[in-house]
């Protein structure tokens, strides 16, 4: 790891226009708030690992980096380049250097492709003069980082475990030798013994390559096992971010303790004594969030400045920043 900031994300928006079944044709559409104002640093071989709930916007603020949804302000400099500015040719050209690999192992592989196939399909696209012969040594290669075997290289999707396919999908992010990989809850739809060995094997391949991730989750035993950093995301906002240490031994915002509250120990006597902090409600609506503090309507600790006062998202010690008013 070195302080070389591979990527800066600066003041990111994504909205998107919604309308229901019961809008008339002349109804003004209704504004979804997917990620607001999100900024953060990422160094050369860092890990920062996303939570939050489903609906949080973890997957959209991944997909915005890489322009897989359009953004509607805000800057994604990466290696000096501001990637929201590009246009497609321009863009293709860094797609080399971020890959991502995606939450249903099995449905993001083509099932007309066998697996070789699959594989060197990215070097294919963005490399098509590759010799045949370099092509093949270069899946066989990869294959054997991520633990498949080189006699499975004809074989389709469906023949494999859910594991086996995130392996396909790893080894495919890995065959461009790319500098940062956006992991979208990899691990979220394996079993558990499943999802420790796909999480070591990413520890791996990162030590081994030099790998930047990010890395998407709702197990925060996860995250913790494999960030450097974690930002905590609620209804498109940050609310947290701090080293991984730093988050778990002193968690500021009440959500992020709520979160980590969760979290199941080991030991069952800890288990059974700890206290649980239960977040009451739904997740509000994102066509219609709460003034002041978005977590207002689920929080324990809401006082009227809550409503009336958006926080600020600042720092509250060293290199820990959370979004309360009630932080300290």
């Amino acid at each position: 790891m070195n302080n070389e900031i591979l990527l800066k994300v600066e003041n990111l928006k994504v909205n998107f226009n919604v309308s229901s079944e019961d809008d008339m044709p002349w109804t003004k559409q209704k504004k979804l708030q997917a990620v607001n104002d999100v900024s953060f640093d990422l160094n050369q071989g860092e890990t920062l690992g996303i939570v939050g709930e489903s609906g949080c916007g973890k997957s959209t603020l991944a997909r915005a980096i890489v322009k897989m949804v359009p953004a509607n302000s805000g800057k994604v400099i990466w290696l000096g380049n501001d990637l929201l500015t590009l246009n497609k040719s321009q863009m293709r050209q860094h797609r080399k250097q971020i890959q991502m690999i995606f939450q249903d192992p099995l449905a993001s592989l083509n099932p007309r492709m066998n697996i070789g196939e699959i594989i060197a399909e990215p070097l294919r696209t963005h490399y098509p003069k590759t010799p045949e012969t370099d092509v093949k040594l270069r899946v066989s290669d990869v294959m054997e980082k991520v633990g498949l075997l080189d006699n499975l290289v004809n074989r389709y999707p469906h023949e494999f475990s859910g594991g086996q396919c995130q392996r396909i999908g790893i080894a495919r992010a890995l065959i461009l030798k790319p500098k940062l990989i956006i992991c979208d809850e990899p691990v979220s739809a394996l079993d558990v013994s499943i999802q420790a060995q796909v999480v070591n094997l990413l520890m791996e391949l990162q030590e081994e390559m030099g790998l930047t991730l990010i890395f998407i989750a709702h197990d925060l035993s996860i995250v913790k096992h494999i960030s450097t950093k974690i930002m905590v995301l609620y209804l498109g906002n940050m609310v947290e971010l701090a080293n991984s240490n730093d988050i778990y031994e002193n968690p500021r915002h009440p959500y992020t303790q709520a979160l980590i509250s969760a979290v199941p120990i080991p030991d069952p006597m800890i288990e059974k004594n700890k206290e649980l902090i239960l977040i009451e409600g739904d997740l509000p609506s994102p066509v219609n969030p709460p003034s002041g503090c978005v977590f207002r309507t689920r929080c324990q600790k809401v006082q009227e400045i809550c409503s009336k006062e958006k926080p600020e998202f600042k720092e509250a010690v060293a290199n820990h920043k959370v979004a309360c008013h009630f932080s300290d």
